[in-house]
């Protein structure tokens, strides 16, 4: 699992293998997640999902859509995300974020190729099989792309398939002449879960959550429904399990303590919360992690 960090918008500052480069590069287990669960989260990359084996659905801006082994999907940028089960089941994927500075060589490859799938409502995301010969294409450039990584010239590989990839992308998907703005209540959602990822730490109730988007209670709690399929107390509640279990791994921390820094009221709350949730008691979770 990794902790997410967010920018002054929200947004999540993606951490680059390499800092003069944009380009994050993981295999990943779904089971590394608490509850196998990602946490929602958004960014200016694009993102590209490659299972390898197991399934898990993936929530884009409140749809869900069904990964099985050799499926995949491009997540264009800026898109509320995030992959689970619901049925607790393991997944094997490839992750990749790469910025689509990388393809921004010159001013008119943005303004003329970039942008306009970047705005396009029919490129949210595009789910990847092997049924269809560019999505195909797209996959088997994902795998590449993992297998290159620690070469010497991976950047310079990378942005090649990139370029491919974004290629097949612009040729295939329908072009919008008058690219439409940014659906409100998706911006009121990505306010109100920014609020939570950067507050989970104090006391927060409902009304601080709608506040935050500048809505009422009812439409805060029909927003949570729509993107996310909880509520504004469970989506909190799951994100600060997930803070506590990344500390349970990575730190000596006391449950006490841990209790504390993730908003918990209370040890004894924490960990029946806990094991409710994860299946084990935090005490547990750290052995065996």
């Amino acid at each position: 699992m990794i902790l997410l960090e967010l920018k002054d918008d929200r947004s999540e500052k993606v951490q680059y293998e390499n800092s003069d480069y944009p380009i994050y590069i993981r295999k990943g287990l779904l089971s590394a997640n608490p509850n196998y669960s990602a946490p929602s989260h958004w960014h200016d990359d694009i993102e590209f999902i490659a299972v390898l084996s197991g399934e898990m659905q993936y929530n884009v801006n409140g749809e869900i859509i069904t990964l099985k082994e050799n499926d995949g999907i491009v997540v264009n940028a800026r898109q509320l995300h995030f992959g689970f089960s619901s049925e607790k089941k393991e997944c094997k994927f490839i992750c990749i974020l790469l910025h689509p500075l990388l393809l921004c060589t010159i001013s008119a490859y943005e303004r003329d190729f970039v942008l306009p799938v970047l705005h396009n409502k029919n490129a949210v995301f595009i789910k990847l099989n092997t049924a269809v010969l560019w999505k195909k294409n797209i996959l088997e450039e994902i795998k590449y792309m993992y297998v290159v990584k620690d070469d010497k010239i991976a950047p310079m590989k990378v942005q090649s398939s990139f370029v491919k990839i974004w290629t097949l992308i612009y040729e295939n998907i329908p072009l919008e002449n008058n690219p439409k703005a940014q659906n409100t209540d998706l911006t009121i959602i990505k306010n109100m879960i920014g609020f939570i990822q950067q507050n989970y730490t104090y006391k927060i109730s409902l009304s601080d959550i709608a506040a935050s988007g500048a809505v009422g209670q009812s439409k805060c709690c029909k927003l949570f429904g729509k993107y996310l399929s909880q509520t504004p107390n469970t989506y909190l509640t799951q994100y600060r399990l997930d803070k506590s279990a990344e500390l349970l791994k990575t730190t000596e921390m006391t449950i006490t303590e841990i209790t504390d820094a993730t908003g918990f009221n209370g040890s004894s709350y924490y960990a029946e919360t806990f094991r409710k949730w994860i299946g084990v008691s935090p005490t547990d979770y750290r052995n065996a992690n």
